[in-house]
């Protein structure tokens, strides 16, 4: 069921897409050549703690970690641990915050050090869609026009869209309804309305868009080990412009 929240319920969103957007900015200035991702994770727990909010990810279906970590061929759900990250890479950092009864959800995707040609411009085209997939969730406007900018920002830029995993309605749950994808379909899904919330999030890799989930059980790998990139936002619909929680 899609639902619209209230008021009340966006301001409750806001403070907690607040909280994720500080969050996500200090964990990005933690990543750096020679730090493992079990030490991403740890700081990400305690800047929780601090600020006395819970992760959305940590137990969810299982899930053990506070952030996903994902590095190069990996789209999402990429589990902490010791491995440690190099000059090079290209790494996304996937959190959720769960504070006054609410979810929000948000990415980003970063080069460590010296990164050139196609992973430097991967990370740009994928940045740059999910801004053109935002713009259109807009009352009146359908999902399919966010799933279709995105799909066209993301090819003109000669990348693929990952098929296989979707945007979603986030709010109350981690994942409602709507479904969000980042390419067109059959057809153009459910009309927006203003007060729906939804979490955008094109995956995108320099090869072909099929995947693989690894022998963990949930960390999703491109099928021929192409690199990736993965920006999110939660936003909620407005008559006019969206408002971006995180």
């Amino acid at each position: 069921m899609i639902v619209v929240k209230s008021p009340e319920e966006i301001e409750a969103m806001r403070e907690c897409g607040g909280i994720l957007r500080e969050l996500l900015t200090l964990v990005q200035n933690e990543v750096h050549a020679g730090v493992s991702t079990r030490a991403i994770d740890r700081f990400v727990e305690d800047e929780m703690r601090r600020r006395r909010v819970v992760a959305s990810f940590k137990g969810y279906h299982g899930f053990p970690a506070s952030v996903c970590v994902s590095i190069n061929d990996e789209v999402v759900h990429g589990i902490p641990g010791g491995r440690v990250i190099r000059n090079g890479d290209i790494v996304s950092l996937d959190l959720g915050v769960y504070h006054r009864g609410f979810h929000t959800d948000a990415a980003v995707t970063l080069g460590v050090g010296t990164i050139v040609g196609q992973s430097a411009s991967l990370i740009e085209v994928t940045r740059r869609a999910l801004v053109e997939g935002v713009a259109q969730a807009r009352a009146g406007n359908r999902v399919g026009d966010i799933s279709r900018a995105i799909q066209e920002c993301v090819e003109d830029g000669g990348f693929s869209v990952i098929r296989e995993y979707t945007g979603h309605g986030v709010g109350r749950e981690l994942h409602e309804e709507p479904q969000v994808p980042n390419f067109e379909g059959d057809g153009n899904g459910p009309l927006l309305r203003a007060g729906m919330t939804l979490a955008i999030e094109p995956m995108v890799t320099a090869g072909h868009w099929r995947t693989r989930v690894g022998s963990n059980g949930w960390t999703v790998l491109t099928a021929d080990g192409s690199v990736s990139a993965h920006f999110e936002h939660s936003i909620v619909v407005t008559e006019g412009e969206p408002l971006v929680f995180a």
